[in-house]
């Protein structure tokens, strides 16, 4: 494997990636447990805090990156998202109903929703085009190395205080330590800054192309078939691992996302990206298939790791995909309609997957999930013109 030497801009922001994953992921790892636990939420609420929140940030996505093409700057944008995410995290220690954990969770998502579509445009904004798979699959691994490290630092946590919200006071700290990161190493490249800044209205979003349209659609059926990663948690839990270690979910599909990511981003930018895209939304189809065909541990673990490789094949790869096809002056806005479009279906799909648990049980959730997957799938093979 040639050895690639990305801009050091893109290490920075995978490490801020890393320690905001840490502080989120600490969080997240509790947060199921305490709504399907103590506070008795049902499992459709659970979905809709799962998809209101990731469609909060996807929302703000789509007006961050297209203010960050009529501005010239990335920069700002991102340290706001990541600050407004880091000073979040003090408030989770103090919820206290299932109502309350929906408004902490929106308010975190609108720092990740100003971020998002901002740094991975800045990502595509330093490294050249033959690189770019490399660098959103590192940024990738990097984040996924956080959310490893996450929900052990929050079973670490719970174990040395037994105590779920004095632990979650634990979460500010590495979020706070990103956005120094940020601050001290990230450049923006100064011809981006000088370029010519565009009026921010809807031409922008209708100037994008058929290419970038195809990728954003493609996203968008993927979504459909995925649901918020809390339902792993709860079916690790239901599979006898118990609240202790249901977190666990997160950190074998976290490192199984990390070890994927960055070799499937560097394979990416030399062998056919429709076919790597296509593996791993077939490798979704398998996840879910396992969840809900093969009982107890086993099938926990094994689903759980197969959902975090589908992860490491996808994630970066549609970036790459998406930042190719859009044309530089607009690569903000193609993000924004990007990740708004596959939070609205992520909305859905959480939705759909909390009331078929809650009414059919969750077998017949993971095989409808499979279902959507094969049509996903289905999508990938047969688009027409060129995929990445």
């Amino acid at each position: 494997m040639t050895r690639v030497r990305l801009p050091t801009t893109v290490w920075a922001l995978g490490i801020v990636s890393l320690l905001t994953d840490v502080s989120s992921e600490l969080v997240h790892a509790l947060l199921p447990l305490l709504l399907a636990g103590p506070l008795g939420a049902s499992m459709l609420m659970i979905g809709l805090i799962e998809g209101a929140a990731e469609a909060t940030a996807s929302i703000v996505k789509l007006f961050s990156g297209a203010l960050s093409d009529r501005i010239g700057r990335r920069k700002p944008l991102v340290v706001a998202g990541y600050g407004l995410s880091a000073l979040t995290k003090l408030v989770f220690p103090l919820v206290h109903s299932a109502g309350f954990i929906l408004g902490a969770r929106l308010v975190d998502r609108l720092g990740k929703g100003i971020r998002g579509a901002p740094r991975d445009a800045l990502i595509a904004d330093v490294t050249p085009p033959e690189q770019r798979g490399a660098a959103y699959g590192l940024r990738q691994s990097l984040d996924t190395v956080g959310a490893v490290i996450g929900p052990l630092g929050a079973m670490g946590l719970m174990w040395w205080l037994l105590d779920a919200r004095a632990a979650l006071w634990f979460a500010a700290i590495p979020g706070l330590l990103a956005v120094l990161v940020l601050l001290v190493y990230v450049r923006e490249p100064e011809q981006h800054a000088a370029e010519k800044k565009v009026a921010l209205s809807l031409r922008d979003w209708r100037a994008l192309d058929a290419a970038v349209w195809r990728v954003v659609g493609l996203a968008f059926l993927m979504n459909l078939a995925r649901f918020g990663e809390g339902f792993l948690v709860i079916r690790m839990r239901d599979a006898g691992f118990g609240e202790g270690f249901a977190p666990l979910a997160l950190v074998l599909m976290s490192l199984a996302f990390t070890l994927t990511a960055y070799p499937v981003g560097w394979w990416a930018d030399r062998v056919s990206r429709r076919a790597l895209l296509l593996a791993g939304v077939l490798l979704l189809v398998v996840a879910d298939l396992v969840f809900a065909l093969v009982p107890g541990r086993t099938g926990a673990v094994v689903g759980v790791l197969l959902w975090g490789v589908h992860l490491g094949f996808t994630q970066g790869l549609l970036s790459a995909m998406l930042s190719d096809a859009a044309p530089k002056a607009l690569r903000g806005s193609a993000f924004g309609v990007f990740h708004l479009l596959s939070g609205i279906a992520l909305l859905v799909a959480s939705l759909a997957a909390g009331a078929l648990w809650q009414w059919q049980g969750a077998t017949t959730m993971f095989l409808a999930a499979a279902a959507v997957a094969t049509l996903a799938a289905a999508a990938v093979r047969l688009a027409p013109g060129r995929v990445g």
